[in-house]
């Protein structure tokens, strides 16, 4: 009998024979780069379970492909890049893998906000340029977040967990949720540092675009972990150019991994390239996750952290 294949479509923090067992065949695409969409497809045709990660685009072309397909198994919290219902008519699970990221990504924004109200960047550019000509007491002046008012668009595990740090600031945190909170639009004029944690979707898409951004406070600082495309970057860049907004920290792009031309030039500007989960202990317990997700539909079992429901 014929072991069924999984599909591994990018190299994982750990090794898949920890959890899989060898009763399955495991075609691992062994690198940090994407797949070519074409060799996606036909490496996912004699599919049982295939782990994607966020630029894998399961749609119904690669189910098409995928006919023996049983689970999807998304490596991230996030599954805006899998078509759902389509899955769900075709008898395909989804998983995502919840919980294990949320410090790692709460820490990250912290990061963030720090490096732009300490003017990070600056520094450490001057540094390595060999600019510093010693201490001045106006040099590189930043802004302290005691007092200061850090807003919370989208209330879930990892805005709560950005909320509690919060604390240990002296920083007042309001937040925006469909379950409570302020209004988005008392969140946008009053945060000094707004902080997005919502998933993405049709309602979030462009959730910042020109006009938001202009009614937020005249210096305030946006900080985006979740999904690029919530934010309008051409927006983003007009409200810094014009001084409006006081910096941006960004962890993900609208067209990642391209980022904005006007953004990247920009000393008020901290980018990074998708780390929010990227500590060791996260990304090992999501590929654990996503693969006992797979090890448990291929025995027939119901998986864990099912985003659908299959008949």
């Amino acid at each position: 009998m014929q072991k069924p294949r999984v599909f591994i479509a990018r190299r994982l923090a750990l090794d898949p024979r920890q959890v899989l067992g060898a009763g399955v065949e495991i075609d691992l695409h062994d690198s940090e780069s994407a797949l070519p969409r074409a060799e996606l497809l036909r490496r996912a045709h004699e599919s049982s379970g295939l782990v994607a990660t966020l630029a894998d685009k399961v749609d119904g072309e690669l189910l098409d492909a995928a006919p023996r397909l049983r689970i999807v198994a998304n490596h991230a919290v996030g599954y805006d890049n899998v078509d759902v219902p389509a899955c769900t008519r075709r008898s395909v699970w989804v998983t995502n893998t919840p919980d294990v990221l949320t410090d790692a990504t709460a820490d990250l924004t912290w990061a963030l906000i720090l490096a732009l109200a300490r003017r990070l960047r600056e520094g450490e550019r001057l540094l390595r340029s060999g600019g510093f000509s010693g201490w001045a007491p106006t040099m590189l002046l930043g802004r302290e977040l005691r007092g200061r008012t850090l807003g919370i668009f989208g209330y879930g595990r990892i805005g709560q967990a950005v909320a509690r740090r919060a604390e240990g600031f002296g920083m007042r945190v309001l937040f925006n949720t469909r379950g409570g909170g302020v209004s988005f639009e008392e969140l946008l004029e009053e945060s000094d540092v707004l902080s997005i944690h919502v998933p993405l979707s049709t309602q979030t898409r462009h959730a910042f675009g020109p006009a938001e951004l202009l009614r937020m406070k005249r210096g305030a600082l946006l900080i985006n972990t979740a999904r690029g495309p919530i934010v309008d970057e051409a927006a983003l860049v007009a409200a810094l150019a014009a001084r409006h907004l006081g910096g941006a920290g960004l962890d993900v792009f609208e067209n990642e991994p391209a980022v904005h031309p006007g953004l990247a030039g920009r000393d008020d500007v901290v980018l990074l390239p998708h780390l929010g989960s990227a500590t060791q202990e996260a990304r090992e317990a999501m590929a654990r996750i996503a693969l006992s997700e797979v090890e448990r539909v291929l025995r027939g079992e119901r998986p864990l952290h099912a985003v659908n429901e299959v008949p």
